[in-house]
């Protein structure tokens, strides 16, 4: 069962320590993306039609087998079931005999939606339907369910919207490098080196995103405009906001971040990010008592942004799910 805690002890020392070879957050944050081809997962994908007529691809491993749990991996922006994180949980899943699938954002999946919407960073609406049809088909399975980045802040929005209802549907829960304050997170990506480094590599894959859909739907949105996007700001000003029902910007990442709703999540949750994060200044990252008692608040001061690499050169991924994997099996304690 699951005793009570004090805010005091809501937080844990991680035992994560970063290889002497990688210092700093850009370099940890980077580097993991050239060890993704060590991780051999071979997925068996699946098409859903969504509610509205749109279409998400979900990439499973070990699905037909009799596996008693399910990991289910929301991935961050722009991300697939081939990043990084993804294909080092993916084989740790295989390994322990799990069987576990990666549901890919609207358009992740290496083919544009159909709609003119896309995906936000708290669409808990999405992660809703897809996970209850997870649960419908997978009733037998305990399911548990891990966030990267974006995909983390959704989980923690969903978690939180549900409070007690969220039970019913998964095990235990865990948000990996999740900007959980998207203010916070945009004010240090569009500005310095972080903007260069990180905003336009994104940028990059979203404008043309963008683009397409302005062709494909005649959307009300000068291309000039988009072609100029260099900020987060001016992108989901343009279209991230408009296209998915928010006033602006400033209206978008103030409703659609999942701080405000950590203190009602009812449910077995790991919320991990390193201090180092380029991502989320260590000082938007909650406090003891901005959480619930059944959130674990584990702050490394190293591991950049879903990085967490680990071992001599040239290093592993395998930390990061085993970390996962340790807080699922030990959840069921509480």
């Amino acid at each position: 069962m699951y005793g009570a805690r004090t805010a005091e002890n809501r937080s844990v020392n991680s035992p994560y320590t970063p290889p002497w070879w990688l210092p700093g957050g850009n370099l940890q944050t980077i580097y993991p993306r050239a060890l993704a081809h060590n991780y051999a997962v071979h997925y068996e994908r699946e098409r859903w039609q969504a509610p509205d007529g749109d279409f998400i691809d979900l990439d499973w491993v070990n699905r037909r087998r009799g596996a008693a749990s399910l990991l289910v991996l929301f991935h961050g922006l722009e991300g697939c079931s081939r990043s990084h994180y993804a294909l080092s949980s993916m084989t740790m899943a295989q390994q322990l005999g799990w069987c576990g699938v990666v549901p890919h954002f609207r358009g992740c999946s290496g083919e544009i939606n159909r709609l003119a919407r896309a995906y936000h960073s708290g669409d808990a609406t999405e992660m809703d339907w897809i996970l209850r049809r997870l649960k419908s088909e997978n009733p037998n399975r305990k399911i548990y369910v891990a966030g990267v980045s974006l995909g983390g802040n959704m989980l923690l929005k969903w978690l939180g919207e549900q409070a007690d209802g969220a039970r019913a549907i998964v095990d235990g829960a865990a948000a990996v490098s999740a900007p959980v304050d998207l203010r916070a997170a945009a004010a240090v990506l569009d500005f310095g080196y972080r903007r260069a480094l990180y905003t336009r590599h994104f940028l990059a894959s979203l404008r043309a995103k963008v683009l397409k859909k302005i062709e494909s739907h005649e959307l009300d949105i000068k291309i000039s405009a988009v072609r100029r996007c260099s900020t987060f700001r001016q992108i989901d000003d343009l279209y991230t906001a408009p296209i998915h029902n928010f006033q602006n910007a400033e209206d978008y990442w103030t409703r659609a971040s999942s701080k405000p709703w950590l203190n009602r999540i009812r449910l077995p949750t790991l919320l991990l990010n390193a201090r180092n994060d380029p991502f989320l200044p260590a000082s938007a990252l909650p406090t003891p008592a901005e959480v619930s008692e059944w959130v674990q608040l584990e702050f490394p001061d190293a591991g950049g942004h879903a990085g967490f690499v680990v071992g001599p050169l040239p290093g592993s991924l395998d930390w990061l799910p085993r970390r996962l994997f340790n807080f699922f099996a030990r959840s069921t304690q509480w």
